[in-house]
């Protein structure tokens, strides 16, 4: 049984401090909200002003300078050049490998930028353009999506799941979440468009909850379009939505209108691609480049870390890492999906998104540091029914980006972020169980001797990554442990977590 933590007056104190106890309810108040946790909320104010003084991935650093000029090169060839060749123009420069819903999001956002100044976008020309005006403008996209897409979707997360418990609770909830270091240092710094991906999946949840299973089939598209790795979630929503099919009492119809919903939805995506085969091939072979690798850099997974002893990529051919990948991701997450597809309740639907994401992050095919951002969505919003598991994988998740966020110069952002969410969160291990209180110990101690040794003892010349890899480790043997966790929390959790009003009549029901 976990505390509430944040009945902790401590803690009520801080937060009532960084929120203001801004009021979230009516519809009324909504658009006042919104834009308040948006643009005004002090603590997130802080973060992203820093960040927008900060240099953005590979400023000034021919030649293809990083994903900051990718973001800005999907939108000069989408607003330049016909449907037809935006998966194909010169694939050496950034070329678009995200599904068409990103594509189409660029074209908006090149049109408006092209509008203000035609040199941002210019075709071939303005590569590696980096003015202040157009970093600005770039900034700008990154807040108006993540306002009107995230946001929006948090508050009503947080209306539905305690919207009964009281305003300050919900308020802090959304505090919590809308604070999290990763995604405001990742999209904000690092530059990306993840609160789209992430704010449309929260959305798919939110209907889910509110039992409207057809509205939230449409939005987890709209996530799946946007980027391909909402797949994480895919087999926990396709069981949760297998399983309420089995469960309610006009199943076959629901099985029905899913299928047609999704089949319509993609096809109302993809149909300026339908035009030709070859068009969607080409679609389909950026999206999923299998070329690359089994993993990119130095990624706190599985296979990186076995990487250390057994060089997989040079004893095995591409073919066989894919199949042993693939082989390996379905089997982990196998246990969780099968739970869920049998139990299809809402607070198991919250863990099975975890433990599914995890698997995918753990062991499958090409992962990057930065897709640790997916299991976080659902972990952050237990964070007030786990909030030392929540605080303990926040805390390694940005550990274990540190090393891309150094070579983007973030280092400022990624203490000043995190430092400012803990702040917020308080301390809640010393109120743990003794196992825990000690292993959450050694991990808080180890990051902070890897920290000081890393700033202050130069690497061996023959071991030039040895901070880079002994950070890989610890951080994947704390993932595989949180894996372990939260499997566990998914089956033995009987709780009242998240449950819905719906949910509740149910149970009585039956």
């Amino acid at each position: 049984m976990v505390p509430d933590a944040h009945a902790d007056p401590d803690f009520l104190d801080r937060a009532a401090r960084v929120l203001s106890v801004r009021h979230v309810g009516t519809i009324g108040c909504c658009v006042e909200s919104v834009f308040w946790y948006a643009f005004e909320n002090p603590g997130r104010i802080v973060s992203i002003i820093v960040l927008s003084i900060v240099l953005s991935s590979g400023f000034q650093t021919p030649p293809l300078f990083g994903d900051y000029e990718a973001q800005r090169h999907w939108m000069e060839i989408t607003v330049h050049l016909p449907i037809s060749k935006w998966y194909r123009y010169d694939l050496q420069w950034w070329g678009l490998d995200y599904p068409p819903l990103t594509a189409y999001h660029s074209w908006v956002c090149g049109i408006v930028g092209s509008w203000i100044n035609p040199a941002w976008f210019a075709l071939d020309t303005s590569r590696g353009y980096e003015s202040p005006e157009s970093k600005h403008f770039m900034r700008g996209t990154v807040a108006f999506w993540e306002a009107v897409i995230f946001v929006p979707a948090v508050l009503v997360f947080a209306q539905i799941c305690y919207g009964k418990q009281g305003y300050l609770k919900k308020n802090i909830a959304i505090l919590l979440v809308l604070l999290h270091p990763a995604l405001i240092i990742i999209d904000h710094g690092h530059f990306q468009f993840n609160s789209i991906m992430l704010g449309t999946t929260l959305w798919a949840v939110n209907c889910f909850m509110m039992q409207s299973y057809a509205l939230g089939s449409v939005f987890f598209c709209f996530s799946l379009a946007f980027k391909q790795m909402a797949l994480y979630y895919a087999p926990a929503v396709f069981a949760f939505l297998l399983g309420r099919c089995f469960k309610e009492v006009r199943g076959i119809n629901l099985f029905i209108k899913l299928g047609i919903t999704v089949v319509l939805t993609f096809g109302a995506l993809l149909a300026p691609f339908l035009t030709s085969i070859e068009d969607i091939q080409q679609v389909v072979h950026r999206v999923f480049p299998v070329a690359r690798g089994l993993y990119e850099d130095k990624v706190a997974n599985i296979w990186c870390a076995i990487n250390v002893a057994i060089k997989l990529r040079q004893l095995l051919s591409l073919q066989t890492t894919v199949r042993l990948s693939l082989a390996a991701t379905c089997l982990a997450m196998l246990p969780s999906v099968v739970h869920l597809g049998l139990n299809p309740t809402r607070k198991r639907m919250m863990y099975g998104l975890i433990n599914c994401s995890m698997a995918f992050f753990l062991l499958s095919f090409q992962v990057h540091e930065k897709t640790i951002l997916l299991p976080l969505l659902p972990i952050m919003l237990l964070t007030l029914e786990e909030p030392w598991a929540v605080q303990l994988f926040t805390n390694v998740a940005m550990f274990s980006m540190y090393p891309l966020l150094k070579r983007d110069d973030l280092i400022v952002p990624y203490f000043l972020t995190t430092i400012l969410w803990n702040y917020v969160a308080g301390y809640h291990v010393l109120k743990m169980p003794k196992i825990i209180k000690w292993m959450s110990i050694i991990c808080y101690t180890s990051m902070i001797a890897w920290h000081l040794a890393e700033a202050n003892i130069p690497a061996p010349s023959n071991l030039p990554d040895i901070y880079t890899v002994l950070n890989v480790l610890f951080s994947c043997g704390c993932f595989v442990l949180a894996f372990i966790y939260f499997n566990w929390r998914q089956f033995s959790l009987i709780d009242n977590v998240h449950e819905t009003l719906e949910e509740q009549k149910e149970k009585k029901q039956n």
